[in-house]
């Protein structure tokens, strides 16, 4: 009886011990694939090149924090995440940042996301971005971060038309249009409210060159 049992703690201790060699040692469950998804810009095989890990690396073993941040050393990621999906893939899934405007850096252009972070740099501004003009173009200034939200809260209908946008103060954004309008939008406060009345006005009053809409109970135009 005792000669049996210890047959069987030997022969389980077997099986465990060899399981756990394949699943934390062996190539047998290792990394096959990496899967990316999410990119729309970012090539996949820039993406696997910054997760760094090796051909049939033992999937159990991989440290998804450590690939999530070499991966998020892509500054056009806004987040990553990776996960494990047995036998052999490993599942980076990562969201893009989105272009919002574009401001002057020396010779070159900086593309900046609704957060102010620089996505790359272009030797000149894309056609479809406003040009953003602030004293302090740094993420995180009050100022930036105010006309950044203006930005994203311009109605669509009218955000392909709006050509520059300056910004003294956090309450003082200015929208210059391609056909030569200017819109005094103000902070970004009220910006459905300021969105819907600009549409409107835009389409009612095509003889006007100044649409001040900062204070939407009070809309002046000249």
């Amino acid at each position: 009886m005792k000669a049996r049992t210890a047959f069987l703690v030997l022969l389980t201790a077997g099986v465990v011990g060899t399981a756990a060699w394949l699943v934390f040692f062996s190539p047998v469950l290792g990394v096959r694939s990496i899967e990316i998804v999410g990119n729309l810009t970012v090539p996949s095989e820039r993406i696997k090149q910054q997760a760094g890990v090796a051909d049939l690396h033992p999937l159990a073993t991989v440290n998804l924090a450590d690939v999530e941040s070499r991966v998020m050393g892509i500054r056009q990621l806004a987040t990553a995440r990776v996960d494990r999906v047995w036998p052999g893939t490993l599942k980076i899934e990562v969201v893009e940042r989105e272009p919002v405007a574009a401001v002057q850096a020396g010779e070159k252009v900086a593309i900046v996301d609704g957060q102010g972070v620089v996505i790359e740099l272009k030797s000149a501004a894309p056609p479809m971005l406003p040009l953003l003009k602030v004293d302090r173009p740094t993420a995180g200034d009050p100022v930036m971060m105010a006309a950044l939200k203006v930005i994203q809260a311009v109605p669509s209908e009218v955000a392909g038309r709006v050509k520059q946008v300056h910004a003294g103060t956090a309450e003082g954004v200015t929208l210059e249009l391609s056909d030569g309008r200017t819109v005094i939008w103000g902070g970004p406060d009220r910006p459905e409210e300021k969105g819907r009345i600009l549409s409107s006005l835009l389409k009612r009053e095509r003889t006007a060159t100044l649409y001040d809409v900062s204070s939407p109970d009070v809309v002046t135009l000249k």
